[in-house]
């Protein structure tokens, strides 16, 4: 099993500044939702304006929660299980990278992601846990992205943060991998790809690219992190945007269908790779496809009453 490594392209990063949705956390009484000034951002940074389209759907209080019906390769063979994409805009304080408590000059806007993963290998399950945060403006690489896996064997955890260069830590159960930390050339992340669409579809990148692959990807595979050659292209058909990446060092082809049309939601996903070892290892395809659809401040939601909510997403 490999360690993370260094390698990479640089590409300009920047931040900018505005946000007043909360989640997680209920609204101090005082607190106002007041746009911030971010005194770092570059001078050449241009934010790109926000239409009113997209801050009336997501400023509106609420994260919207798909359920997705999970086909996962794991260790040879296809599992099912359930995968949830929560999406939802909060401040986010640049300087620490965590999400702010309350309005200070550092903040930023983000539209953050948190990706869930449930399935069973066996008698044991898996529960895997993504979050990627990227500036609303869509002016910068995401500013924080963070993956963790756990299972009956143990878990592991990784971390990039978006400073001078992508500074990255990570924490395994194997020896071999253990604890590491690394700094990487900015370029792009496939994590933040799956933010960007919904902000700004029509700016994803194509063509003959150099893209770091996903922390799941890379952690469950055990691949070396760094950049990879990537083509990628995008095709729409009947209202859906295909957009899809092909790694092909790493014999594995990514694709994510959205709507077209504003929101972007999307669809399905469908990651072809070798997955398992020895005489189990094959070309299988791992599919997300979605079931439903809701809008909440789920953070208000956890007392037992609202546990019927679950039916709403088929969980």
């Amino acid at each position: 099993m490999k360690t993370f490594m260094k390698s990479g392209l640089s590409l300009v990063a920047a931040v900018a500044l505005v946000s007043f949705t909360q989640s997680c956390k209920e609204q101090s009484a005082g607190q106002k939702n007041d746009l911030a000034m971010n005194t770092a951002v570059e001078a050449e940074t241009v934010k790109r304006p926000l239409s009113d389209e997209f801050k009336k759907y997501w400023y509106a209080g609420e994260a919207e929660i798909t359920s997705y019906k999970l086909k996962q390769a794991r260790y040879g063979e296809i599992r099912e299980g359930n995968s949830v994409l929560i999406y939802v805009t909060e401040p986010f304080h640049n300087q620490k990278q965590v999400k702010a408590d309350g309005n200070n000059p550092d903040n930023i806007p983000v539209l953050k992601l948190n990706s869930t993963k449930n399935y069973l290998t066996g008698i044991y399950p898996y529960s895997i846990m993504s979050s990627s945060f990227y500036p609303v403006h869509d002016n910068s690489h995401a500013t924080k992205v963070t993956f963790s896996s756990q299972e009956w064997c143990g878990q592991v955890y990784a971390q990039l943060n978006n400073r001078e260069k992508f500074e990255i830590m990570s924490h395994s159960y194997f020896e071999s991998e253990a604890d590491a930390s690394m700094k990487l050339e900015k370029t792009i992340l496939e994590n933040e790809l799956w933010n960007k669409i919904r902000i700004n579809p029509e700016g994803l990148p194509t063509g003959n690219l150099k893209i770091i692959p996903s922390m799941e990807y890379i952690r469950l595979t055990h691949k070396e992190l760094k950049s990879y050659d990537a083509i990628v292209s995008s095709s729409n058909k009947n209202g859906i945007t295909s957009y899809k990446i092909n790694y092909k060092e790493l014999n594995r082809t990514l694709e994510i269908n959205f709507t077209s049309a504003f929101p972007y939601t999307i669809q399905s996903w469908s990651d072809s790779f070798k997955d398992g070892y020895g005489p189990k290892a094959k070309m299988l395809t791992s599919t997300g496809t979605k079931l439903k659809s809701i809008k909440s401040p789920y953070w208000q939601k956890n007392s037992n009453e609202f546990l019927p909510l679950r039916d709403s997403l088929g969980l």
